[in-house]
């Protein structure tokens, strides 16, 4: 088990899916987020903005540890430059893009391109305790924290018919036209 680093922090998080975005949801920030987990690495680049607003830009390594239950493993980030992230974005990656909905305190992540109709949200935490103290709103499917398919580095290389699979096994189904979930 890693232990924390003096760079790195444990992240606690749980992960839930949702059949579609809650209608009843208190959005208080939305921000468009594109990822390029870099091809061979645990590296991922991101590139996040809020609706006209100026981007941000952000190099974080994720060492993941498995069965760690909301305890995902070590994170490491840091912001960088406009120019810095046109450097780093020309190593080969694989891309993956959402729009995020803070609905506090869930990070509610709907994804564009082949996952599109996928709808996961997020919660973060400071620790085990807090993470077991979290209340589940009704709008949540089910929990996929352990599921190590629905992270973003395993989400990237995901096909249409492996998403479509997996959410099959908790009960959801996407409309292959409309893009949306059923459960």
């Amino acid at each position: 088990m890693r232990t924390e680093h003096k760079y790195a922090r444990i992240e606690w998080e749980r992960r839930f899916l949702l059949a579609a975005f809650p209608t009843e949801a208190d959005v208080i920030r939305v921000r468009h987020i594109t990822d390029r987990y870099i091809i061979g690495t645990h590296l991922r680049l991101r590139q996040l903005s809020d609706d006209g607003g100026q981007a941000v830009f952000k190099l974080t390594q994720k060492l993941p540890e498995e069965n760690g239950g909301a305890r995902q493993g070590l994170i490491t980030s840091m912001y960088l430059t406009q120019d810095e992230f046109s450097v780093l974005s020309q190593l080969p990656a694989r891309i993956l893009t959402k729009s995020r909905y803070s609905v506090p305190p869930f990070g509610i992540d709907v994804f564009e391109g082949e996952l599109s109709g996928l709808v996961l949200a997020e919660a973060e935490f400071v620790s085990s305790e807090d993470a077991v103290r979290l209340e589940i709103p009704p709008f949540l499917v089910c929990e996929v924290t352990g599921d190590r398919r629905f992270i973003g580095g395993s989400l990237v290389s995901a096909t249409r018919a492996e998403l479509l699979s997996w959410l099959s096994e908790y009960g959801i189904k996407i409309d292959c036209h409309a893009r949306t979930a059923t459960r």
